[in-house]
């Protein structure tokens, strides 16, 4: 157990508690069983239930293999329970995410946020994302990132909505027909998951070094992308297929891992879907399309998808919703910003409010030929904006001229901010759910 310091000067505003870390590495009795508490309270604050033997087992071993970081809120004592548990969790660990034109930067990936509701209004969370961001800081790491239950919550904290998806119905009976005949000069190959996985694997890499805004999977995405376990049954994956598009060559290219569900009309559950080019995607909907005794499917999809466009008829596909997935926090904006693609040839001084401090300055931004210089500066800023505005303008999910129009971005210089950042690649796309 490491105690959080505390200064002689400012008293613990929690001394009914204990604010420390737990070691994910451990074979200690006693902090295997805290390990279990901590699962069991993020579990049970996502309304999951605590976590029976096997689950626990592999959430265990993959926080292990992601070398996570677990900080908790415990109570010092209990008059209820016999060993009091966790009143506030928080894992974050490391990984990469494309910031587009095939540039990885270090993330910093946090998850499993809970707040016992019996110790809200505390300022919790606010002590341990302050902790965690500034360490994160300390290290160096340019940028942070969280997906999130409420929406309200972590824009006071500096992150921004900077990539979105929107969740589809797919009509696969004789309605679906692409307006051209997808030239396909590849093959289709079908396997169980298991079988699939090694191959799924090097096209998701392929995908995560060319797709702005995708983020590298934790290591908890293996047992479920190979079809070892399902975390919703609670046993292995026996009703998922994966389609394996191969190109001329015989190089995996594309996939498409899903399941039918007969009781429910013949609905095809797409769990995961990625490719390589513009033709790979609409082949591997097409394989969908062919299945017996099928009549739609779900699925989720970018923004501004081909398939639409790619129909006869764009009605059949059905949006029935569009929601925010990965939020990103600028750490280091001179990092961030020299690491990302730019379009229009300019100069600008922007000037970044932070309530935490990390970012907050002002800095004048170069940019030439795509790429940024950016160094800070006493000049008076053309533009300013908010940190949390810019992790969600940051990947280019949002334009500058619709955030300034929110009144979000202001100042003289918007428009020549707007034509530097704005239409500098593809829109994100991420499906790495943390």
């Amino acid at each position: 157990m490491r105690p959080d310091p505390l200064s002689d000067h400012h008293p613990d505003p929690h001394p009914d508690l204990v604010v420390d870390r737990l070691d994910v590495h451990s074979t200690d009795a006693g902090e295997l069983a805290r390990l279990r508490a901590y699962a069991d309270a993020w579990s049970l604050g996502f309304h999951e239930g605590g976590l029976d033997d096997d689950k626990h087992r592999r959430w265990l071993e993959s926080t292990r293999a992601d070398d996570a970081v677990l900080r908790a809120v415990w109570p010092r004592t209990s008059r209820v329970a016999g060993t009091p548990a966790p009143v506030g969790t928080f894992t974050s660990w490391q990984q990469q995410v494309n910031v587009g034109g095939g540039r990885l930067l270090p993330l910093h990936m946090i998850t499993d946020v809970t707040v016992a509701p019996t110790h809200r209004r505390r300022g919790l969370l606010r002590r341990l994302m302050g902790e965690d961001l500034a360490e994160a800081a300390d290290r160096g790491l340019p940028l942070a990132a969280l997906t999130v239950s409420e929406g309200s919550i972590y824009g006071r904290y500096g992150f921004g909505v900077a990539t979105r998806r929107r969740r589809i119905e797919v009509d696969l009976t004789t309605r679906f027909a692409l307006r051209d005949q997808v030239e396909d000069t590849g093959a289709l190959e079908l396997a169980t998951p298991a079988e699939a996985y090694p191959v799924c694997r090097e096209v998701f890499a392929r995908v995560l070094a060319t797709t702005r805004g995708m983020v590298a999977r934790p290591a908890h995405h293996a047992v479920h992308d190979s079809g070892e376990h399902d975390w919703e049954t609670g046993g292995p994956d026996r009703a998922s297929r994966v389609a394996v598009h191969l190109d001329p060559s015989g190089t995996p290219d594309g996939y498409v891992r899903f399941r039918v569900k007969d009781t429910d009309g013949g609905l095809v559950e797409v769990r995961d879907l990625q490719a390589l080019g513009p033709q790979v995607p609409l082949r591997l909907w097409r394989f969908l399309a062919d299945l017996d005794l099928t009549a739609k499917a779900r699925a989720i999809a970018p923004v501004e998808d081909p398939l639409d466009l790619a129909l006869t008829d764009p009605r059949v596909v059905t949006t029935t919703e569009v929601r925010d997935v990965l939020w990103l926090r600028v750490l280091d904006p001179v990092a961030a910003l020299e690491a990302r693609p730019w379009s229009a040839d300019a100069t600008v001084v922007l000037g970044i409010d932070d309530p935490l401090g990390h970012a907050a300055g002002t800095f004048r931004v170069t940019t030439e030929q795509g790429r940024a210089r950016v160094e800070a500066t006493d000049e008076a800023p053309g533009v300013r904006l908010g940190v949390d505005t810019l992790g969600a303008l940051y990947l280019g999910d949002r334009s500058v001229l619709t955030a300034a129009a929110a009144g979000r971005v202001t100042g003289s210089d918007v428009a020549t901010w707007a034509a530097m950042a704005d239409h500098a690649g593809p829109a994100p796309w991420n499906t790495t759910g943390f």
